[in-house]
């Protein structure tokens, strides 16, 4: 991958507190296979390792770090804040270690002077639009503002001024910034880390206001972000899911798993790339699975039916059926299932992935 023929690939690095520490271990396994991104792309934490990437760090740099980072170096309670402005405190956490963090990581300079183009999501917190740091027209800014704003988590830290604008973390609205990647690119490497499901948090609602907050972002995350994979139009797209849906936003003492976690993924994904890089079009690995539903579970709500009309329908007892029961799915399908709500829906792979036949393979799955 390495010859002038070679394919403009845009790697993507989502969003996801601490979790984020599996793009390193998803970096490690690219470099193994020779895979070299023509652009990198990030939002939050995906947006600091991503920049840390074109700015030409390397992976066991970026490891070492990970590993080194303490609970003390990134959250500082802002007290003065706290306790003289009260309800009208810019955040809970002190600006000045997640500056550091970035100064530490990202490269000085603007995006314009980095020899690997990165662009940036953010939001810029006034005029409530999505931001791209990094695009055309917005390449003379700061990286390390840039990075700084988009993992500006609202409330937990202050928004970051990036060219005079107000912005705040870029997973607000968008998680994993892959339409703007997307553009001139011929293939899309896709890393979704802590959006891919929301497992059941039982007892979530008597732990205070800072874990149902996280727990009401990430349900508003995960759902902006399937809906926009659903409707994917772009250039072939890897979509890498590391199985880290179980480990905590902030969880210090899991990065080495983490960082295992996203190796893993990755370089059972590449076996796909073949795949991949020779489709017109749709998200992969595709696999092959059957569906069904349990219909003394169901209860006839319809929620499947208005999620999914092109797979599920009602029978005349007002049940639920599916109307396609063996199908061929990418990571980015099925998210109805799991939003029945007495879990009458079950899914079951069924064999190995599925090559893309010529009459689907402009199509998103």
């Amino acid at each position: 991958m390495t010859s002038s023929a070679s394919p403009r690939i845009a790697l993507v690095l989502g969003g996801g507190a601490l979790k984020g520490f599996a793009h390193i271990g998803a970096l490690r396994a690219l470099a193994e296979r020779g895979v070299v991104p023509t652009l990198y792309a990030g939002s939050s934490i995906g947006a600091l390792i991503a920049a840390a990437a074109a700015g030409g760090m390397d992976v066991e740099t970026m490891a070492e770090r990970a590993l080194s980072l303490r609970r003390k170096d990134l959250f500082r309670i802002n007290h003065l804040g706290m306790l003289m402005d009260r309800m009208q405190s810019r955040s809970i956490y002190m600006e000045a270690p997640l500056r550091a963090l970035c100064d530490h990581v990202v490269p000085e300079g603007t995006f314009s002077e980095l020899h690997t183009p990165l662009i940036v999501a953010a939001v810029d917190v006034e005029r409530g639009t999505e931001v791209v740091w990094g695009t055309p027209g917005l390449r003379d800014v700061s990286v390390r503002d840039a990075v700084y704003a988009s993992c500006a988590l609202p409330g937990f830290f202050p928004p970051g001024l990036v060219d005079g604008r107000p912005c705040i973390d870029g997973g607000t609205t968008n998680n994993l910034p892959v339409n703007i990647a997307s553009q001139s690119m011929d293939v899309v490497i896709a890393v979704d880390v802590g959006m891919a499901d929301v497992p059941d948090a039982t007892g979530i609602g008597s732990q205070g206001f800072a874990s149902v907050y996280m727990r009401a972002a990430t349900i508003m995350m995960h759902t902006m972000q399937s809906r926009s994979l659903e409707r994917w139009h772009g250039p072939p797209m890897l979509l890498v899911r590391p199985r880290v849906s179980h480990i905590a936003w902030f969880a210090f003492q899991h990065t080495a798993q983490l960082i295992q976690l996203g190796y893993d993924a990755m370089r059972e994904s590449l076996r796909d790339l073949d795949t991949v890089l020779s489709a017109r079009g749709g998200i992969y690995p595709r696999r092959q699975l059957a569906l069904r539903v349990d219909d003394a579970a169901c209860v006839g709500c319809g929620q499947c039916v208005a999620l999914a009309p092109h797979i599920m329908a009602m029978d005349a007892r007002g049940k639920a059926f599916v109307t396609s029961p063996l199908l061929e799915w990418s990571p980015a399908d099925g998210s109805f299932v799991r939003q029945c709500p007495t879990g009458a829906i079950h899914d079951e792979p069924r064999g190995a992935s599925v090559t893309p036949r010529a009459e689907r393979a402009a199509s998103p799955g």
